[in-house]
């Protein structure tokens, strides 16, 4: 008998190793027979990256940025710099009107579902989440399992009706424009991680020389948005004291509707009801680049394709970057293709020897349909250029995230380029231009150069600008090169 609890005691130890080794890994021990040498930690299962769909790989590399001859255009020398990104993630194409109606789609689906959770519209508090599983209270959010009735009822009824308007004249129903307001967080890293922003105030300077006050005030800005009383989005850049790291927490509010008004604003003398009434809402331009959408909105767009995304995505979310509009140098980098030339394209010129166009573009005064098109054409309808991206030149130009100033690539860093100001409402207009890259469908050869550098205020919309997204890598370039190749070949 005594044997017997000898033997169970041995076979009990040798499980509490064996399963302290599953947790840890094999080479977690001390006492793995190496001589007490320090060998680094192992086991774990590492994060294989999703390949997000309808994006291509751009790897790392080098580059000379900005425009290499003199700008005949405007007779001066633009600046250049040797420059290197990290890889990322970013879209085949522009982000197109079906895309982006998705959006417009769930955010007037998640009005929908949250008035038809309100007493005033039925009260179905189904449609709500206020209990985890095991009935502890949780946020309250939408409930998206539920599906929104097919026969509503007479409360049903007035919530659907609720977001159209009728026009007086005409008759015709739409949707609401401005009812769909998208609001959204983005939690700051780079600020927080600054070493002035420490909540403990002996870490905010390492310098020994230097006695640490720690009543001294380290004063943030915080970008914040409500809806006021007569349903108007207001936006405020609060400055205050550091008191937590809910400080880098910043809350936006967008209306996200294209403005599709934008044919008839930026072309004044010229008949375009036909695309003010169609180019978005008909399904014949499903697939043709979005316009009349803001910078504003388009990061609004990558906060929410991001958040779309991690939700079906598990604890490993936490790995995965942000969709965001690519850095000025990103897409000058992705442009240019393999080859780096100046064009998205081998050739130096803008049509193959049998008089083929290579881009959606203005070739003549005038004359808009030399190229085979007059206003935007469907994405991807040009070859792609050596990373697999279409339409880097021409269709329509493309918001980037950097903001324009005259020095451009001279005022950059040369490791991951970025200049960023989060302009405040209160701020001069003039510190609220943002750099606009490839040119668009009405613009001549010179604008479409992969080094041209244009620019746009952040809250105006054009009908010849768009945009794409991209992700920085949550691995190094080579695992995603790998996860890529296995994603074409299951596709």
């Amino acid at each position: 008998m005594k044997m017997m609890r000898t033997l169970l005691k041995i076979c009990v130890g040798v499980i509490m190793v064996m399963t302290l080794a599953g947790c840890f890994g094999a080479k977690t021990s001390s006492t793995s027979g190496r001589g007490g040498e320090v060998v680094g930690v192992g086991g774990g299962r590492s994060f294989r990256e999703p390949v997000p769909y309808g994006m291509t790989l751009i790897k790392r590399g080098w580059l000379k940025m900005g425009i290499e001859k003199q700008d005949s255009l405007w007779g001066k020398q633009t600046p250049q710099k040797d420059i290197s990104v990290d890889g990322f993630w970013m879209d085949e194409t522009e982000v197109t009107n079906s895309k982006y109606k998705q959006f417009v789609q769930w955010v007037r689906d998640s009005i929908l579902r949250t008035r038809l959770a309100d007493p005033s519209y039925g009260g179905d508090e189904t449609y709500m989440i206020t209990e985890d599983k095991n009935g502890d209270p949780v946020t309250p959010h939408l409930n998206w399992k539920k599906q929104l009735p097919r026969k509503p009822n007479e409360d049903e009824q007035r919530a659907f009706e609720s977001l159209y308007v009728t026009n007086p004249v005409t008759g015709e129903k739409s949707l609401d424009a401005s009812q769909m307001n998208y609001r959204y967080e983005i939690y700051d890293y780079t600020t927080a991680a600054l070493r002035r922003n420490r909540i403990n105030p002996y870490e905010r300077n390492l310098n020994t020389d230097v006695v640490i006050n720690p009543d001294d005030v380290v004063m943030i800005s915080k970008d914040t948005a409500y809806i006021d009383d007569e349903g108007r989005i207001v936006r405020e850049t609060i400055n205050r004291p550091l008191s937590g790291p809910w400080d880098f927490l910043n809350t936006y509010i967008v209306n996200i509707y294209p403005d599709t008004t934008c044919w008839v604003n930026d072309f004044r003398n010229s008949d375009n009801e036909t695309y003010l009434r169609n180019y978005f809402s008909n399904a014949t331009y499903n697939d043709y680049p979005v316009v009349g959408v803001t910078w504003e909105q388009a990061n609004a767009f990558c906060a929410w394709r991001t958040d779309y995304l991690l939700k079906g995505l598990g604890p490993e979310a936490r790995y995965v970057q942000r969709y965001r509009l690519p850095t000025e140098a990103e897409w000058e980098y992705a442009a240019r293709g393999k080859n780096q030339t100046e064009f998205p394209w081998d050739n130096e010129d803008v049509k193959s020897g049998n008089g083929c166009f290579y881009a959606n573009f203005k070739p003549d005064r005038g004359n808009y349909t030399k190229d085979g098109n007059l206003i935007t054409s469907k994405v991807g309808i040009f070859s792609g250029n050596s990373n697999g991206l279409y339409d880097m030149a021409g269709n329509v130009a493309e918001w980037t995230s950097t903001i324009y100033t005259e020095a451009g690539v001279g005022a950059m860093n040369d490791l991951n380029p970025q200049l960023e100001y989060k302009a405040a409402k209160e701020d001069p207009y003039r510190l609220k231009k943002k750099s606009v890259r490839g040119g668009s469908w009405k613009d001549p050869e010179s604008y479409i150069r992969s080094a041209w550098r244009t620019w746009e205020y952040q809250n105006q919309p054009r009908s010849y600008i768009g945009f794409r997204c991209v992700r920085s890598l949550a691995s190094s370039s080579s695992e995603a090169a790998k996860q890529a190749r296995k994603s074409s070949k299951k596709r």
